[in-house]
């Protein structure tokens, strides 16, 4: 395969759709990881990574994976459905409460398609692309972000492809946002995009807070993963009549500013895969 790395990000994700207990639908994103690697015995347990809020309530779950043809290369117009009852109860859930994050093993699932000879194509994220103490000596308070998602659902179902959506770090991200392990991103966050991850992606060079230029240089960074939005309220006027209150009528306007939960999260789900 000749994939840049903009394309093999394409791969990275999964639109997860759910059939909610109390009626309705709902769309977010999930994201490929491998957890538990040790490249002695080329093992690892491979997962799908989203929010808890996503898949609450969920009694039926849908995960929409691209085929491989024999080279182990995507067909993209020719997708593997992941179909669930019970769905909310196949993930595993981050220990802390406050942490709205959420794992589900997909070995077992890939497995199964490939015995019905149905090969499946995604490309997951790693370790490796975690911050390191390098990354963080280099990290400037205001870094370009790629966030790879599904906004309100919105995709390209023919290719099986995720929107990219480009922005900028709000708050310095080698901070704690209000004491949390949050970073607040500048970017349209829209319901749908709750799970996307949120990447540093420099493709051809980048410059670092003290000035130095790496020229020709790739550099991503697996920085969070959003879950929350903040937006404003618009309230509509009240007009009094004799014997009429009209409504007082609201509507919800993003800020174009997203929260993230810092990456290093998702490895402390780790420990739920053990065994």
């Amino acid at each position: 395969m000749d994939l840049s790395i903009s394309e093999q990000l394409t791969y990275s994700t999964v639109r997860i759709e759910c059939e909610l207990k109390t009626g309705g639908t709902s769309t977010g994103t999930g994201f490929f990881f491998n957890f538990l690697e040790d490249k002695t015995s080329n093992t690892h347990v491979p997962v799908v990574v989203t929010n808890k809020h996503v898949i609450k309530n969920a009694s039926k779950g849908k995960l929409i994976i691209t085929k491989a043809n024999e080279k182990g290369e995507p067909i993209d117009t020719e997708h593997f459905t992941l179909a669930f009852d019970n769905f909310e109860s196949f993930w595993r859930l981050h220990p802390e409460a406050d942490v709205d994050l959420c794992a589900m093993p997909i070995a077992p699932f890939v497995n199964e398609a490939q015995k019905r000879g149905d090969k499946l194509f995604y490309i997951p994220f790693t370790k490796d692309l975690l911050p390191t103490e390098k990354h963080k000596e280099e990290l400037t308070a205001i870094e370009d972000v790629l966030m790879i998602g599904y906004p309100n659902g919105i995709w390209d179902s023919v290719n099986n492809m995720p929107i990219f959506r480009k922005g900028t770090t709000a708050t310095n991200p080698l901070i704690d946002y209000n004491g949390k392990k949050e970073i607040m991103i500048d970017i349209a966050a829209f319901p749908g995009s709750s799970g996307s991850p949120v990447l540093i992606f420099n493709e051809g060079g980048y410059r670092d807070k003290k000035g130095n230029t790496y020229m020709g240089a790739n550099r991503i960074i697996l920085l969070g993963v959003l879950f929350a939005g903040p937006q404003a309220t618009a309230t509509g006027e009240i007009v009094m009549t004799p014997n009429l209150q009209r409504p007082i009528s609201v509507s919800q306007i993003p800020n174009n500013l997203g929260l993230i939960i810092k990456s290093e999260r998702i490895i402390e789900m780790e420990k739920l895969f053990n065994q």
